[in-house]
């Protein structure tokens, strides 16, 4: 029970990179900053998608990245919380038709919120983050 409470009032994020031009990494760092300071919210990083709670995915899947991005959504616990950050997560942008690019992550797996904008401003982000907290909180 007291597990339960402290992991919904702490999610703690991973973040995957699944063939972006870094545009969407850059701003994620900047809510991590001072400024937007996700932390209150009791957010951090953790470098590991088995100690994660929400993973956020910024980029267009590539040929490469596939599998990664499928092993990661198996290791991450229930209920699993998936945020895709930007434009080329969403639809592959202007990445669409690229020799190399499977697709957007909605094709492979299921995603809970959605933050556009090319790259995702941190204000929005926040917003999807706490929409995710959000639905993490529920358990769904």
């Amino acid at each position: 029970m007291i597990f339960k409470i402290g992991r919904s009032k702490s999610p703690w994020l991973f973040h995957l990179n699944t063939g972006s031009c870094n545009g969407c990494d850059i701003e994620i760092v900047a809510l991590l900053a001072s400024r937007y300071d996700v932390e209150r919210l009791g957010c951090k990083l953790v470098g590991s998608p088995k100690h994660a709670d929400i993973c956020l995915v910024t980029g267009p899947v590539t040929a490469r990245s596939k599998e990664p991005l499928l092993r990661i959504y198996d290791m991450l616990p229930n209920p699993k919380v998936i945020v895709c950050i930007g434009a080329c997560s969403i639809s592959s942008g202007v990445f669409t038709d690229g020799y190399s690019i499977v697709g957007p992550a909605h094709n492979l797996i299921p995603v809970t919120a959605y933050v556009g904008g090319c790259s995702a401003h941190p204000k929005n982000i926040f917003l999807g983050l706490q929409k995710a907290i959000e639905v993490f909180k529920e358990g769904r």
